[in-house]
């Protein structure tokens, strides 16, 4: 049985970039950016003013100074600006040549035709042409994930299409003679597949786009036919039958579907009944059965998976320390990741382990931001100390 580390590392030196393709600016939130973007114009592209006010010389204030001519944002004024006046100018107006200052309307004082200026120092106010990014720079960098930032830079760049790496098409098999679809009522001793719906989200908010082969009953035969037909997806991921059941028949209709394994068992709670392999170039995950079981080892082995294919810079959740506040007791020999919430109390991030933390408890996942680790030799972490954890989301 390999630890947490072994298993990541065996995992991630299989895993391969996928193929670019270019898509529209605006589909392209969530995407990781194919390869260095440089600028090829400057932002701003000209002088202009920060504020509404007035431009004026800054060698003529203080004083009082006829307003000549007022600017609006998309206005140019191409007449020469003669000494000793001022120009009403708007937040975003291109900056008249000859002028070198802008004042704020707030400390200016309007005298019917005229306006009274204090003192203002050259370049107040202004927000220089290219000061925001030059022709040449660097804008964005391979690897990055696209938010909402990135799309605003590059749409300023004018870059209406963006190359990134293909999103992995990812099946969701699951098995079991007790699972349901969402749309049955499940019957005595039956469960509804909610691990398909958990996943799918995951595999969405890490870039991937998930499709739900369907349910497969605890028939290796069948259940080896259904994960060979999935195998036309990047990824394929099955969930139960990896434990040691009567029933648990994955690993037989594994390698009936020709998917080589290369892990089995990771000594962690939850998440032992983990297994990893490949069919040719495509990465197959065997998640447990339990809920928080597929949930832990999805965010362990396979959310970093799908960013490395993706060729994403950071494919890890941040890991920090956080203070657990009531402690916890474990058995040792398994790497313990216990769900938590985790909030800012002045410098220390405290962690609220949740009272459910059986691995079927899907209520435990609800307020959860944290995974909190403790190490497989821990055998009882005292109250108010500091562990590492896995943040989910940030805090």
């Amino acid at each position: 049985m390999q630890s947490v580390e072994e298993a990541a590392r065996a995992v991630s030196q299989r895993i391969e970039r996928l193929a670019v393709e270019r898509i529209p600016l605006r589909e392209a939130r969530g995407r990781v950016l194919a390869a260095d973007l440089i600028a090829a114009r400057q932002i701003p592209g000209f002088d202009n003013s920060a504020m509404d006010g007035y431009a004026a010389r800054s060698k003529d204030l203080p004083g009082t100074l006829p307003v000549v001519a007022k600017i609006g944002a998309g206005q140019v004024l191409r007449d020469p600006v003669p000494e000793k006046v001022a120009i009403r100018i708007m937040t975003g107006a291109p900056l008249p040549a000859g002028v070198d200052t802008v004042v704020i309307q707030e400390d200016a004082k309007v005298e019917g035709h005229n306006v009274k200026l204090p003192a203002s120092p050259v370049g107040e106010n202004i927000r220089r042409a290219g000061e925001d990014i030059s022709a040449g720079e660097l804008a964005v960098t391979a690897g990055t994930r696209l938010g909402p930032g990135e799309l605003g830079l590059l749409a300023a760049l004018g870059l209406m299409d963006v190359n990134v790496v293909r999103a992995p098409r990812v099946a969701i098999v699951a098995t079991g003679d007790e699972l349901v679809d969402i749309s049955m009522e499940p019957g005595p001793g039956q469960l509804v597949d909610s691990s398909a719906h958990t996943l799918a989200a995951m595999i969405h908010d890490a870039g991937g786009i998930a499709s739900n082969v369907g349910i497969v009953k605890d028939d290796p035969i069948t259940m080896a036919a259904l994960i060979a037909s999935a195998m036309d997806n990047d990824v394929v991921i099955t969930t139960g039958g990896v434990s040691v059941g009567d029933r648990d028949h994955v690993r037989a209709a594994l390698k009936s579907a020709g998917v080589e394994l290369e892990l089995w068992k990771v000594a962690m709670k939850p998440g032992k009944p983990f297994s990893f392999g490949m069919n040719g170039k495509v990465p197959v995950f065997g998640l447990p059965g339990n809920p928080i079981s597929s949930f832990v080892a999805f965010e362990l082995f396979v959310r970093p998976a799908l960013l490395a294919m993706q060729g994403a810079k950071v494919t890890q959740r941040p890991r920090v320390p956080v203070l657990l506040l009531r402690g916890y007791r474990k058995q040792p020999g398994r790497t313990h990741y216990v769900r938590a919430r985790v909030q800012r109390n002045g410098e220390h991030l405290v962690a609220h382990a949740h009272p459910k933390q059986g691995s079927a408890m899907l209520t435990s996942l609800i307020g959860c931001n944290a995974l909190v680790e403790l190490a497989a030799d821990a055998k009882e972490v005292q109250p108010n100390t500091m562990v590492p954890a896995i943040l989910l989301e940030a805090v």
